[in-house]
């Protein structure tokens, strides 16, 4: 689906979603009251700017007060890579994002993500990953790191890597694998209403982030949970 199927799906009402240089922002009415969307469109790379502009667009709605839902829609390519943004401090505006977006849930606004094309590395972190809830639509192609870059940095050939993402999800690319870590809470259908799928997220939504219990359901992640859980016990008898 394209971001303008999207927005039609999810506001049959009409929305004032635009879309600048690559950076998504605007409302739409949503059960009753109103959703803020703001994201990356046409595989654009997020920079230091853009990453400003969204954390500007997220805090604001914070400030308003009215606690409505915040999507993230998604289809980015990895962070701007320019000597430029590495200077302005690129790493700092992204984890600025993606706090702002953390904020934001712990303020009172539901905040699900969107991925319907593709996304990678620091993009993906601070935008679709910082939300609660993880949606997305058939052919996205979600990854933290691809495999080439991957064996560059861990200097294991290409093929073993190749060989080892297909029974290790949690380090290897693409939507399947995204789904079985539970980084992924569910793949949507684009048949149906948007809206109402968008609205039973939010209804189910619990405290805390659950994607280790569902990364252990799925098998992607089998001893995640116990050692996170493990951790916890230490440091409070420490």
């Amino acid at each position: 689906m394209t971001l303008a199927e999207i927005l039609a799906s999810l506001f049959p009402q009409g929305h004032a979603v635009a879309v600048r240089d690559g950076l998504v922002t605007g409302t739409g009415p949503f059960a009753g009251s109103q959703m803020h969307v703001v994201g990356v469109d046409g595989d654009t790379p997020l920079g230091v700017d853009g990453a400003l502009i969204l954390s500007r667009v997220v805090l604001d709605a914070v400030r308003a007060g009215d606690r409505a839902p915040i999507l993230v829609a998604v289809d980015s390519d990895s962070q701007r890579m320019s000597r430029r943004d590495e200077l302005l401090g690129l790493n700092e505006c992204l984890a600025h994002l993606a706090k702002a977006i953390l904020l934001a849930d712990r303020s009172g606004h539901p905040t699900i993500g969107l991925i319907y094309g593709h996304s990678a590395a620091g993009a993906f972190i601070a935008t679709a990953l910082a939300t609660r809830v993880l949606a997305a639509l058939p052919g996205a192609n979600p990854s933290v790191m691809d495999l080439p870059s991957v064996a560059r940095v861990t200097k294991l050939p290409l093929d073993k890597l190749k060989d080892m993402a297909k029974s290790t999800p949690v380090f290897a690319p693409g939507l399947d694998n995204m789904v079985a870590t539970g980084a992924v809470h569910v793949v949507l259908e684009p048949n149906l209403s948007l809206e109402g799928q968008i609205r039973a997220l939010i209804d189910g939504m619990r405290a805390g982030d659950v994607r280790d219990r569902l990364g252990e359901e799925r098998g992607g992640r089998p001893v995640a949970r116990a050692i996170a859980a493990a951790i916890a016990d230490q440091a409070r008898l420490g």
